[in-house]
């Protein structure tokens, strides 16, 4: 994850950021129409926000929806070095979400799994594995209710 910009957004920067929030696939001109920009500054302005790492066009897709019967959050206790653990556990494609926290846990991760058994395997084959683990806690996810990406310019 990248490092908090210190330069503030701009209410244009803010209100492009908006619009590819709610739409990803609007184009530089729509945008350009509702920023008051031409389609070549917005497509500047959107390559500029991208390669500072402010700006992330991706699809969301629906986990269920893909094949993927299982989502959790385990909550991980260790010792030593929770920085190299964290890094070491981001090398898995199935944990998508890696956090240093404080408090009960020191480390957070989200796991997208096909089924309960490929959830048992990933925490003893790739998260217990480790010596400095002590103890985890998985959350299963019974059900999304919310789930948003627009606090990007709040």
């Amino acid at each position: 994850m990248a490092e908090p910009s210190s330069t503030p957004l701009d209410a244009t920067a803010k209100k492009i950021i908006e619009l590819l929030q709610t739409d990803g696939r609007s184009s530089y001109a729509s945008i350009g129409k509702a920023v008051g920009l031409s389609e070549a500054a917005v497509r500047n302005r959107v390559q500029k926000l991208s390669e500072s790492g402010l700006l992330q066009i991706v699809a969301v897709t629906d986990p269920l929806k893909m094949g993927f019967a299982r989502e959790a959050l385990i909550g991980i206790r260790c010792t030593g070095d929770t920085e190299a653990l964290a890094g070491r556990l981001a090398e898995h494609p199935e944990i998508d979400y890696v956090v240093l926290t404080a408090g009960s846990f020191d480390i957070l991760i989200e796991v997208v799994c096909e089924d309960d058994d490929h959830l048992l395997t990933i925490l003893n084959k790739k998260v217990r594995v480790h010596p400095e683990v002590f103890a985890t806690e998985t959350l299963v996810y019974l059900k999304l209710v919310k789930q948003q990406y627009n606090w990007g310019t709040r």
